[in-house]
């Protein structure tokens, strides 16, 4: 698709892919948090594939560290095994794989 459009747009591209793939997810997953085993929030997150993996997209010119500690909360909040964090909006696509 190239760069330019909102996040919105490239996460429902992505929908279809993962559809068409046959793949399980759930889009805007939306995700409790806990702490000290009581919970405190909610959270959402852009894609929940496989039940195992987390996967957050951007739409910005440059990624910055508070994204990718974002990402990395994230995993630990919801306890999945793989995190990843695309970014559509820089000159190319970035991809940042996360393992816990």
């Amino acid at each position: 698709m190239g760069i330019g459009f909102q996040e919105i747009i490239y996460q429902r591209a992505l929908a279809i892919e993962l559809g068409e793939l046959g793949l399980n997810f759930e889009r805007e997953k939306e995700m409790l948090i806990f702490y000290k085993e009581l919970e405190i929030g909610q959270r959402r997150v852009d894609f929940l594939v496989e039940d195992d993996i987390m996967v957050e997209l951007k739409a910005l010119v440059q990624l910055d560290d508070v994204h990718i500690a974002q990402l990395m909360n994230y995993i630990e909040a919801y306890k999945t095994k793989v995190g990843l964090l695309i970014n559509f909006g820089a000159k190319k696509l970035e991809v940042k794989r996360f393992i816990k």
